[in-house]
């Protein structure tokens, strides 16, 4: 595995640690360790590890600079075969996260800190997989910036435990108290209550020695002498020694009988604490951020409310005056830091990730039109599932009206519903932002329409596939041309599939209903004295009103019906609600007939068991002959204004039945004559169905 860790400088601080101790393990285990920064103090000691790297100005905020560094950090991932881009800090995380997208590549991030709702910190949250140091870090990243909690891991920081030696406090402790603060000298670690609290102390206890360790920024300078101000005011400067930036850190804390953590603000983690902790230093802490995962308060450490320093001096004065309670709580936190927050464990947990990522892929698939074209679609569905491994989840997009149809459906993993027939482009808009957070590395775009083109490129998906037309499909980065040879419903899907390796095996449909549907039905046709020896013969009486050009006339139907009445076959009619005052009209109109009147009263699921029990089943081109294809039931397909070599399902027993036509397959919704469907005969569809049974009654 190669891993590319990006971040701003590699001066000392807990982020430079980390990716120095991360990037010795990866080099040990025989993986390739690679970093951009824009330098600092540990880059030889990094490069001696086995790591390689890159000098990039990264940390700088330019925006022109930032945009320069896209294509050296995409270079870098080519040159070094790169996997995985981790990112570690907002600034540079920009740039990193457009050279992975450039080049493919997985990005990760890792939240050092308590990011304000900005939206430059969004990056932080693009990340494949989002590493949070605590859980405060985590619920601020799923709360403030919306990264789906699937999407967050918690790898906390570690120490490496051989650069500390652990020594009893019982051991330590001297004439001398020593209390020391470690940290950057910025406001936010709250130095000057540390210094409030420290002159409490000192009333309470002799030999205070104080240490302040920890360098001051540039631009911080002022801020150091007021500090030194403050110390000199409360008559601590005999005892007080501001010791700057030290690189042995565990020799300070092999000297320090309390450490004090007097962050006022959200603290990331508080990697200062765990090293401590291993050198056997009770700590004194406030209760901010992820403090609070790493000390239990009373058992592995004193906490106490930001600002107090009041609370603070009580708190190391009770560890001055309880031997006892200081040896306790330091013997229970670094029990705990051996369990918890070993380099090993770390570099483990971080290697998970990676992994994970690497082998965990989203496909989704996008198809919201009519009932019809979702049923044809479960061929493609099916034969993506057999292509990836069960590491890919794959999810579906479809509309309110089809959305039972994919219900129970074996072959994928999350169904997300949307009426973007109706929401406009806002409701696109706001669909697209839930899709992004999802992470989808591939859309599959089985609608290949503007809004489903528009809506694969908003996902920010890496590759987006589907047919190349003159409907957006620029946004789409896999394209196949529409030859405009007329090709089958799933042949022409699985021409998308072919560019992801998808062959076309088994065509035929699928639907799943459930036993409480297949239950339903039976006690339907139960009801309207269906006897177990009749048979059953379905016929769908209109298509889409939207297409009334495809309905075959009522006369007809009519005529039909009687014709298999005289044969002792029962018929049922199925379709909408909108469909009754016809079915009404028919069976009104039938003098010898009683069909079984089953418009509006089943679900998609339940029809499918409906035309189950039929012995063949009659429609024109619409979604209950889709229906019929996928439930294996024997049908009868009557086509008018549309191709049926563009639009027959796929199935073994079939009939189809048109009238080839000057003007036909003409397409319009509307038509004055209709001729195409009136032109189909009862006689013609009796003798299809005849045919039909015949091949029923084979051995």
């Amino acid at each position: 595995m190669n891993v590319l860790q990006v971040l701003p400088e590699l001066n000392v601080g807990g982020v430079e640690t980390g990716v120095v101790d991360l990037s010795k393990a990866l080099v040990k285990l025989g993986h390739k360790a690679v970093v951009v920064s824009g330098g600092g103090e540990l880059v030889k000691q990094l490069e001696n590890l086995g790591a390689i790297h890159y000098q990039l100005p990264v940390h700088q905020k330019s925006l022109l600079v930032m945009f320069r560094m896209i294509n050296k950090i995409a270079e870098i991932i080519k040159k070094e075969e790169i996997d995985i881009v981790h990112a570690r800090s907002r600034v540079p995380a920009w740039a990193a996260y457009f050279a992975a997208r450039k080049t493919n590549r997985v990005f990760i991030t890792t939240c050092h800190g308590f990011y304000k709702k900005h939206p430059f910190s969004l990056v932080m949250g693009w990340g494949k997989r989002v590493i949070a140091l605590s859980n405060i870090i985590a619920r601020h990243m799923i709360d403030d910036f919306g990264v789906p909690y699937e999407r967050i891991k918690l790898v906390p920081r570690s120490i490496d435990l051989e650069k500390f030696k652990y020594i009893d406090p019982a051991e330590k402790r001297k004439a001398d108290f020593h209390v020391g603060i470690i940290g950057r000298l910025v406001p936010i670690k709250g130095h000057a209550y540390f210094i409030k609290a420290m002159a409490k102390v000192s009333r309470s206890t002799s030999g205070l020695k104080i240490w302040i360790v920890g360098d001051v920024p540039q631009s911080r300078e002022a801020y150091k002498e007021e500090l030194q101000i403050l110390v000199k005011r409360l008559g601590l400067k005999p005892a007080t020694e501001f010791l700057g930036l030290q690189r042995d850190i565990p020799s300070i804390l092999a000297n320090l009988d309390v450490l004090v953590l007097a962050t006022t603000t959200h603290e990331a983690f508080g990697r200062v604490i765990i090293e401590a902790q291993a050198a056997g230093v009770p700590v004194v802490a406030t209760k901010v951020g992820g403090v609070v995962d790493i000390i239990e308060n009373e058992k592995t450490g004193l906490l106490v409310p930001p600002a107090d320093p009041t609370s603070m001096a009580e708190a190391v004065i009770r560890l001055y005056k309880d031997k006892k309670l200081a040896q306790d709580l330091s013997q229970a936190a670094y029990k705990k830091v051996k369990e918890k927050y070993t380099l090993q464990d770390m570099v483990k947990h971080t290697l998970d990730i990676y992994e994970e990522a690497l082998s965990n892929f989203k496909i989704l698939l996008i198809k919201f039109s009519s009932l019809g074209d979702v049923v044809l679609s479960t061929a493609a569905i099916r034969a993506i599932r057999e292509k990836f491994s069960p590491n890919y989840k794959i999810t579906f997009l479809t509309g309110h009206d089809a959305k039972d149809i994919l219900l129970r459906c074996p072959y994928i993993d999350e169904l997300l519903v949307s009426d973007l027939k109706s929401n406009g482009i806002l409701g696109l808009l706001k669909l697209a932002a839930r899709l992004r957070k999802n992470h989808f590395n591939t859309v599959i775009d089985l609608q290949n329409n503007r809004k489903s083109h528009l809506l694969s490129r908003l996902t920010l998906a890496l590759n987006r596939y589907g047919y190349e037309n003159k409907k957006f499909s620029l946004l789409l980065n896999h394209r196949v041309k529409d030859e405009g040879i007329p090709l089958d419903p799933v042949s022409h899907q699985f021409r998308i599939l072919k560019m992801l390796g998808v062959d076309l095996k088994e065509p035929h449909l699928e639907l799943w209903p459930s036993q409480e549907d297949q239950r339903y039905i039976d006690e339907f046709l139960n009801s309207q004295w269906l006897a177990t020896h009749q048979k059953l013969i379905g016929i769908n009486i209109s298509a889409s009103h939207r297409w009334s050009t495809k309905a075959w006339p009522l006369e007809q139907m009519l005529k039909l019906c009687e014709e298999l009445s005289r044969r002792q076959m029962r018929v049922v009619l199925t379709g909408l609600e909108t469909d009754l005052p016809e079915a009404f009209a028919l069976i009104n109109a039938a003098k010898l007939v009683k069909p079984i009147n089953a418009c509006a009263k089943t679900t998609i699921n339940q029809l499918g068991c409906l035309i189950k029990k039929c012995c063949v089943y009659i429609s024109s081109d619409s979604a209950p002959l889709h229906i019929a294809a996928a439930m294996g039931t024997p049908f009868v397909a009557l086509f008018g204004p549309t191709d049926p070599r563009r639009h027959l399902p796929p199935a073994k027993d079939y009939v189809v039945i048109r009238k080839e036509l000057d003007c036909s397959p003409c397409y319009k919704s509307k038509c004055k004559t209709k001729k195409c469907m009136e032109m189909i005969k009862p006689q013609e569809v009796l003798e299809a169905v005849d045919k039909l049974l015949k091949n029923e009654l084979k051995p």
